[in-house]
């Protein structure tokens, strides 16, 4: 018994001590080639990330994330569809973990509106700028708990544990997702979409709660 109890120990410690060197204690700033899968697709000038020439699909972190908060500002253009995934698996991207939505104020309604948990909990307000201005977003993650602000305002704040069954929110409505939400990974990657217009992010900065 006291053999086992021995072994267990360095495993807890070096799991502390590698979750503690990631952050070093300090927020991380995402938009770094150290910390993100930067590819043609997508350029970061001056500390701003944007589609390049030739855009196309979700840039991703390279580390994954548990238990976090991240804040970052975005700025669409005209009718812009984008999205802050989270908990996600890049092969799998929309089956696989979560998303906020990200998009031009009133493209779209319901469940897909700026702020959103895509297809899961509307935004409890539309409080998304207009096109061509900076908006600031930050997302709370803690075990099963999921809170988002934009610009300042909270909305999201829900329990994942109350998604039950697939393809069916709390609420009786139809969602996109095969696997019930409270059974999805909660850890994962980040990933920003393009889709199909251009939208620009920076200070993208993210905090350990682990």
């Amino acid at each position: 018994m006291k053999k086992q109890k021995l072994l267990v120990l360095p495993i807890i410690l070096l799991f502390s001590f590698s979750s503690f060197s990631l952050f070093g204690g300090k927020a991380m700033n995402l938009l770094s080639p150290k910390h993100i899968s930067l590819n043609k697709n997508w350029t970061l000038t001056n500390g701003i990330l944007t589609p390049s020439k030739t855009p196309g699909g979700i840039i991703w972190s390279k580390g994954k994330f548990s238990d976090f908060t991240i804040s970052l500002e975005y700025k669409t253009s005209e009718n812009a569809n984008s999205g802050l995934f989270f908990r996600t698996d890049p092969k799998n991207a929309v089956q696989g973990g979560f998303e906020i939505q990200i998009a031009s104020p009133g493209l779209y309604s319901g469940k897909h509106i700026v702020g959103s948990l895509y297809d899961a909990k509307e935004a409890k307000v539309a409080a998304g700028k207009p096109d061509g201005e900076w908006n600031k977003m930050e997302l709370t993650c803690k075990g099963s708990s999921i809170q988002a602000k934009v610009n300042g305002k909270k909305v999201i704040d829900v329990n994942i544990d109350d998604w039950k069954e697939p393809n069916k929110n709390p609420d009786g409505s139809k969602n996109k997702f095969k696997t019930a939400l409270k059974d999805l990974p909660k850890n994962g990657h980040f990933g920003l979409q393009y889709h199909g217009q251009p939208v620009w992010f920076r200070s993208i900065k993210i905090s350990s709660l682990e």
